[in-house]
């Protein structure tokens, strides 16, 4: 059975909000957990090629009731539009009119990119109960520093290896531009490294402090997955992060950023059901305690 769709205002201390709120058909169970969908970038509640459109319809025909809505200053919401380091009370609006719209006490939030981010930084400000889990595609933790490492490792080292650099820069050729990248971007490394970090911290804090389960689904043809492994797997704070027992890993081979090639979508799909049914059953057992 298809889902309903319904239009809800979401009101917040000096902002208001334009959501679209999917619910399972009248033959659907319905699940007891809820899901936010926590939007990227310059986006707002459709995503690229329709993205957010359509997982919160599946996972509305699963029986998940979801929220996508628009952030201030994005679609149909008024307003200047908030950094993603200042939506926790935004989030809190958003968790509230899906707890009361669809009569739960377990959520989960569904991030893209600075989405995700937002996500953990509201994890860290507020500590809600009702959040039972958090799905993070391609988590956003850019700095530069961090970018300039990236380059370095998954770039400088592949072209080192090729035949082909060593005989543009024997030439003369183009290679010595990837020579003066490649000092620029240490250069970069060295002189930020001690610079202070504030929202990674506070991401990381949120990770690692979170007692519910973790969906991080990274895209292999993404800078920003590869910026975020090399940071949870070189930086204190990250420490253990991606080994956690509650976390569930998936890497998508060959996808981008917003998996945007046949296929990759119901494969993200089919990866977040998967995870929601575990979340679900948690969230059963423990409301039934």
């Amino acid at each position: 059975m298809n889902p309903q769709e319904r239009t809800v205002q979401i009101d917040g201390q000096g902002f208001e909000m334009l959501g679209i709120l999917s619910l399972p058909g009248v033959d659907t169970p319905r699940r007891s957990t809820a899901v936010v969908i926590v939007v990227g970038g310059a986006q707002y509640r459709v995503g690229s090629h329709r993205q957010f459109v359509l997982l919160a319809r599946r996972l509305a025909a699963a029986g998940y009731p979801v929220l996508r809505f628009d952030l201030p200053g994005m679609g149909d919401s008024p307003g200047e539009a908030p950094s993603f380091e200042d939506t926790a009370p935004h989030l809190a609006a958003a968790v509230d009119v899906v707890a009361r719209s669809a009569d739960t006490r377990s959520v989960v939030l569904w991030g893209l990119c600075d989405g995700a981010s937002a996500s953990l930084l509201y994890l860290q400000a507020g500590q809600d109960p009702r959040v039972a889990g958090v799905a993070l595609l391609n988590p956003w933790v850019r700095s530069k520093a961090g970018l300039a490492r990236t380059h370095v490792k998954h770039y400088y080292r592949q072209r080192l290896l090729q035949r082909e650099f060593w005989r543009k820069l024997a030439g003369g050729g183009v290679g010595w531009a990837a020579v003066r990248g490649l000092w620029t971007n240490l250069r970069a490394m060295r002189r930020t490294a001690l610079a202070p970090l504030s929202f990674q911290e506070r991401m990381a804090f949120g990770y690692q402090a979170f007692e519910g389960k973790i969906l991080l689904i990274l895209s292999q043809r993404d800078l920003t997955a590869q910026e975020f492994i090399e940071q949870a797997s070189t930086h204190p704070w990250w420490q253990g992060a991606l080994e956690r027992p509650a976390v569930t890993r998936h890497d998508l081979v060959d996808a981008d950023h917003t998996c945007s090639q046949p296929g990759q979508q119901q494969q993200l799909e089919d990866l977040t059901l998967a995870w929601l049914a575990g979340v679900d059953q948690a969230s059963q057992q423990a409301i039934s305690a």
